[in-house]
């Protein structure tokens, strides 16, 4: 991401920081699929597995821990350089989730990166991913005396807010799908594999500079319930007039998230899957009626269910609208238990679904929230696709 982006990250964040009088941010990550804090502070992400640990001081550039050889401490000109923007020292040791005893090397490095704040505040950002043995490390060892505090929502509301240039990444990674689920559905033919489907469409997105994703799909006889699987599930043979749902969950050049999803029959639908198809596409103008600058998630919530109730449909009991970014599930989470008002700007995912005794009803694409109205970011038509 250029330079100026991540300046104007970085400002609003310490504004806040100030306002909240938190001294210092830490954040932890294993993965780029929901590890998206430290690729948006950072921009780099955490993968594989292997744990990323950056602090972001109110009043100075981050420190960033990950993996390598004990002792490395490496100073980096200040500002950062062309690859770790905004990072001025770089620790690393060889830690691994599968080796438990190695998170106290992790420990140790974050307190050394604390050190001058060992009596301030410091912010937590996302507690369901920093690990347990970290946070209890520093508070009974060297941070004892520091106040911890959850500044996840800090940053939360300011990241949820897309810039111009991350809503032009999203844009590019909604096409890169728009061709993806073409590429996959070329693929739709009897004797293939649930994985060949996958496969094209996986094959497609890198080429276009996919970066991480799921690719989730599942065929079966029409009529029946399918309910998209991974790919350790996706060993199907696909016979004559099957059905096949499928999503598309990965990133773009840049990291950004976005999700596609759609049904294929070989054949002709029915005019059941028509109709019930028919109401998804109502239930999901409805949904986007609601989402305006203010709305609060736990009303459009409701709103939405008693909508589906009044239609005789399944009421949801899922996350069927949320944020997307670097993360490929990030707030608001449009339920009952978000208070994180919605806002022009933010990047939301909408994908209505319900299933009846004949088939599981749905469709996904990623809406971009303005002042006035959502706009759809995906081009991919909104149809049952039927090969012949």
């Amino acid at each position: 991401m250029a330079r100026s982006e991540m300046e104007r990250r970085w400002a609003a964040i310490r504004a806040a920081m100030d306002a909240a009088g938190i001294d210092v941010l830490l954040m932890q990550a294993n993965n780029d699929f929901m590890g998206g804090y430290v690729k948006w502070f950072t921009d780099m992400p955490a993968t594989q597995g292997y744990a990323v640990i950056a602090t972001f001081p109110r009043e100075a550039d981050m420190t960033v821990i990950g993996q390598g050889p004990f002792g490395g401490d490496s100073l980096l000109p200040a500002g950062g350089d062309g690859v770790r923007p905004g990072v001025r020292r770089m620790l690393t040791t060889p830690a691994y989730a599968s080796a438990g005893f190695t998170h106290a090397y992790e420990a140790d490095l974050a307190a050394d990166a604390l050190a001058p704040w060992v009596k301030g505040v410091v912010g937590l950002v996302g507690l369901s991913t920093l690990s347990h043995h970290l946070i209890d490390s520093l508070k009974r060892g060297p941070m004892s005396g520091a106040t911890f505090v959850d500044a996840s929502d800090l940053v939360d509301r300011i990241k949820a807010i897309k810039s111009e240039p991350e809503i032009r990444a999203l844009r590019a990674t909604a096409l890169m799908q728009d061709k993806a689920m073409a590429a996959a559905f070329a693929a739709f033919r009897p004797g293939a594999s649930d994985r060949d489907i996958t496969a094209a469409a996986t094959h497609l997105s890198l080429g276009m500079g996919s970066e991480q994703g799921l690719y989730m799909c599942a065929s079966a006889p029409p009529g029946v319930a399918v309910h998209f699987a991974d790919r350790h599930f996706q060993g199907r043979r696909i016979e004559a007039s099957d059905q096949l749902a499928i999503l598309i969950e990965n990133s773009g050049p840049g990291g950004y998230f976005t999700e596609l999803g759609r049904t294929c029959v070989l054949g002709k639908a029915g005019a059941r899957m028509h109709d019930e198809f028919a109401f998804v596409l109502e239930a999901r103008r409805y949904m986007l009626g609601l989402l305006r600058p203010g709305a609060a998630p736990a009303d459009i919530w409701a709103a939405y269910n008693d909508f589906m109730t009044a239609n005789g449909k399944p009421g949801e009991n899922r996350l069927h609208c949320h944020g997307m970014g670097y993360d490929m599930v990030e707030r608001p989470l449009v339920r009952f238990d978000d208070p994180m008002p919605l806002a022009a700007g933010m990047v939301v995912s909408c994908h209505p679904t319900y299933e009846t005794a004949h088939g599981l009803h749905w469709i996904c694409d990623n809406y971009l929230i303005g002042e006035t109205g959502c706009e759809r970011l995906h081009a991919y038509p909104e149809i049952i696709v039927e090969i012949e």
